[in-house]
C-alpha cells in the first residue's frame, strides 16, 4: 500500500493590506521529497519554529503500524497567516500538486494537510476548493483522499465533496496536530483496505461567534468536545468534526460548522450531526470575554509583578496567528507613556527600519521613526529615541535589532515577529524570564510556550486588524448571529446557506 502525503496550509486575514504569494511559502516553510520524509521522520523536525511534529509525522506514526504501508512524500508548503492568496500563487499550488501527485507513482490513497481557512482575491475566493479538484483530478474518482483541518476552517460543499474523509483539530490551542494526522492516517488506511465505507456528511450553522472564549480545556467547549468523543464510541460512527470559523475570513457564509463522518450510514451521519450542531448552537449566546485597555493592563502587570516571571499582554488588535501584520505600535506608545518602572519587551515590525540600521554599529544611538509602513492608518508610525543594542535573525520574523528606550526593549523585525516562543526574545538579546511584560501577538498558542515563566495574562486591546469587530466587515449574504437577534433555530438556514457556498 502506498500512500502520498502533502500539506499546502495558510490561514488568510482577508481585510490585510498584504497578499501572499509563493515567496511567503518558500521563504517560511517549504520541503519536498526526501527532505520531507526525514522531516517526518522519528527524529526528524516537521516545522523547525514551530512545532517538531505535526499532521505529516501522525501519519507516518500511523503507517509505521503496518506492515505494508509506504508513505510517499510530495511536499510541504506552509505560510503564516497573512493576507489573500494571489491568483498566480493559487494556480501555482495547484499545478505543483498535479505534477507531484503524476510522478508519485500508482498511490493508493493521499493524505492532505489544509487549513481550511484560505482566502484568495479576485476570481479565485477559495482557492483550497481548486487545490482539492487538482487532487481529484488527478488521482481519479476512486482514490481515497483524506484531508486534515484547523477547527477554524470554513466549510464549503466543494471543500467536502473531493475529499472521502475530513479530520480536525479538537485543541485550542492547538497542540493535537501530529494526533489530528495520526487519526487521519488510520482511518485512510482502514478506507483503502475496505474495512470501512466513509459517509459524510454536514451542517453549516448562522453563527460567528459563540463558545465564551472556545478554548477546548475550559466550559462551555470542554463540554462539547468530550461529548463529540463520546460520539466517535458509538458502533459505526468513524470521525465528528467542529469548525468554529476564522473571523477575518471575508466568504459571505461565514459562520461555524459540523461535519460527521459514519461507516456507509448516512441516517446515522445526520442525526448525529443534526445532535452535534444543537449542541454548538446552545453555546452561541456565549460571547468572547471582554478585552481590556493597556492603562487596565499596565495596572494589572504591576499588581502581578514577581521576580522571575513576566505578565504577558496580549496584542489582541495585532495578533500574527490570525493574519495581522505585526507593525501596531498603539500598545507601545501607552507602554513607553504609562508604563515607567515596568522592564517591557514589544515586538515590533518595521522592514524599513531594518533596512536601515541592520548593518550600523551595536551602541549607535537612534532617532526614528518605526511602525506604520504598510497600513499608517490603522497603526500610526511611532517616533522613539534609543540605542541599538543587539542585531539578529530571528528565523521566519527575518533579520532583528534590539532597540533600547529605556524602561523598553524593542525587537524590529523585517518580517511579522511571530513570538509564540519565550525564545523569540532569548534570540534578540533579552532576557524574559527577568523581565515584567512581554508583548505577545498570539491569541491562545503562546499560552503552550510560556506557561513556565508566565505570571499572569491579560487580552489587550487598542485597536487593528484583529479586533474582533472586524467580522462586520463581511459582506454575508444570510442573517448570522449576534448580528440579527430574529434567528432561534439554525435548521430552516442550513440549506440555504450550504448551497449558497458553492
Amino acid at each position: 500500500m502506498r500512500i502520498a502525503y502533502a500539506r499546502i496550509a495558510q490561514e488568510t486575514h482577508a481585510f490585510s493590506p498584504l497578499t501572499t504569494t509563493m515567496a511567503d511559502f518558500e521563504r517560511q516553510h517549504l520541503k519536498v521529497g526526501q527532505e520531507l520524509h526525514d522531516a517526518c521522520g522519528l527524529l526528524g523536525n516537521e516545522a523547525p519554529g514551530w512545532t517538531p511534529v505535526a499532521e505529516l509525522s501522525g501519519l507516518r506514526a500511523a503507517a509505521a503500524l503496518e506492515s505494508d504501508v509506504q508513505t510517499v512524500p510530495l511536499w510541504s508548503a506552509w505560510a503564516l497567516p497573512s493576507g489573500p492568496i494571489t491568483p498566480e500563487t493559487s494556480a501555482a499550488l495547484r499545478s505543483r500538486l498535479r505534477q507531484s501527485l503524476r510522478k508519485a507513482g500508482p498511490i493508493d490513497g493521499l493524505l492532505l494537510t489544509l487549513h481550511g481557512a484560505m482566502r484568495g482575491t479576485g476570481s479565485d475566493p477559495e482557492p483550497e476548493e481548486g487545490i482539492l479538484q487538482a487532487a481529484r483530478e488527478a488521482l481519479g474518482p476512486d482514490i481515497p483522499i483524506a484531508v486534515t483541518l484547523d477547527l477554524h476552517a470554513q466549510l464549503t460543499p466543494n471543500k467536502v465533496g473531493p475529499a472521502d474523509l475530513l479530520v480536525a483539530y479538537r485543541t485550542n490551542p492547538h497542540w493535537d496536530l501530529f494526533t489530528t494526522g495520526l487519526r487521519a492516517g488510520r482511518l485512510l488506511i482502514r478506507t483503502i483496505r475496505g474495512q470501512v465505507r466513509p459517509t459524510s456528511t454536514w451542517r453549516s450553522l448562522p453563527m460567528v461567534f459563540g463558545g465564551g472564549n472556545t478554548i477546548d480545556l475550559l466550559q462551555p467547549m470542554r463540554t462539547i468536545f468530550r461529548h463529540m468523543k463520546a460520539m466517535e464510541r458509538r458502533p459505526g460512527v468513524l470521525c465528528v468534526n467542529l469548525f468554529m470559523c476564522h473571523l477575518w475570513n471575508d466568504s459571505p457564509h461565514l459562520g461555524w460548522s459540523v461535519h460527521v463522518t459514519t461507516d456507509g450510514d448516512p441516517t446515522l451521519a445526520n442525526n448525529v450531526a443534526d445532535e452535534l450542531a444543537d449542541l454548538a448552537w446552545g453555546v452561541r449566546h456565549l460571547q468572547p470575554p471582554p478585552f481590556i485597555s493597556p492603562r487596565e493592563a499596565i495596572e494589572q502587570a504591576r499588581r502581578k509583578r514577581s521576580r522571575t516571571g513576566a505578565f504577558c499582554m496580549v496584542d489582541t488588535s495585532d495578533v500574527i496567528g490570525a493574519g495581522s501584520t505585526g507593525e501596531n505600535t498603539r500598545l507601545l506608545r501607552v507602554l513607553l507613556e504609562e508604563g515607567q518602572g515596568l522592564t517591557s519587551l514589544v515586538p515590533l515590525r518595521d522592514a524599513q527600519t531594518i533596512e536601515h540600521l541592520y548593518d550600523v554599529p551595536v551602541g549607535t544611538h537612534v532617532r526614528r521613526t518605526i511602525g506604520g509602513r504598510l497600513d499608517p492608518q490603522m497603526y500610526p508610525p511611532l517616533e522613539i529615541d534609543g540605542r541599538l543594542v543587539h542585531k539578529s535573525h530571528l528565523g521566519i520574523s527575518g533579520r532583528a535589532v534590539t532597540l533600547d528606550l529605556g524602561h523598553i526593549k524593542v525587537v524590529v523585525t523585517e518580517h511579522a515577529p511571530y513570538n509564540l516562543k519565550p525564545t523569540f526574545f532569548w534570540q534578540a538579546g533579552l532576557n524574559p524570564i527577568k523581565a515584567d511584560v512581554l508583548v505577545v501577538k498570539s491569541f491562545f498558542h503562546f499560552r503552550i510556550f510560556h506557561w513556565p515563566i508566565m505570571r499572569g495574562s491579560a487580552l489587550v486591546r487598542t485597536e487593528g486588524l484583529t479586533d474582533l469587530d472586524m467580522v462586520r466587515r463581511v459582506p454575508f449574504e444570510h442573517p448570522v448571529h449576534p448580528f440579527d437577534d430574529s434567528i432561534e433555530d439554525w435548521r430552516p438556514h442550513d440549506q440555504r446557506r450550504r448551497e449558497g457556498s458553492h
